[in-house]
């Protein structure tokens, strides 16, 4: 009996968990990058143990003064990931990330479709 409890127990965290953990990152507020340890840089979505190490090993030389400093020194990140890092909650210097005004990002998709060439 015991053991069927403990099973369930077990299959109940193994579902659940999960998004319990989901849920607790999103209500746990903004990521400094100047702050953030390596488990709460891969805590991110979009942020892998090989982006992490880059990141912290930028950091070292110094702290980011901004988001474009930290375009620039973390190879691998541009203004795309910079705009889903930042939705995620990344900040630097309590700073979300504002994409630069100036060409609207093209779109994959087509938004009106083309004529063909006159003949």
């Amino acid at each position: 009996m015991l053991q069927r409890i403990l099973s369930t127990c077990v299959l109940v965290y193994a579902l659940l968990g999960p998004c319990a953990t989901a849920a607790f990152a999103a209500d746990a507020g903004p990521v400094e990058l100047n702050r953030a340890s390596e488990a709460e840089l891969d805590g991110l979505k979009g942020i892998g143990p090989a982006l992490s190490r880059r990141i912290l090993e930028a950091r070292g030389q110094a702290p980011f003064q901004d988001w474009n400093d930290f375009l620039g020194r973390v190879p691998g990140v541009g203004p795309r990931s910079a705009t889903r890092l930042s939705a995620e909650g990344l900040t630097v210097n309590g700073q979300p990330f504002d994409a630069a005004p100036g060409k609207p990002a093209r779109s994959k998709y087509r938004t009106t479709a083309e004529e063909p060439p006159a003949r």
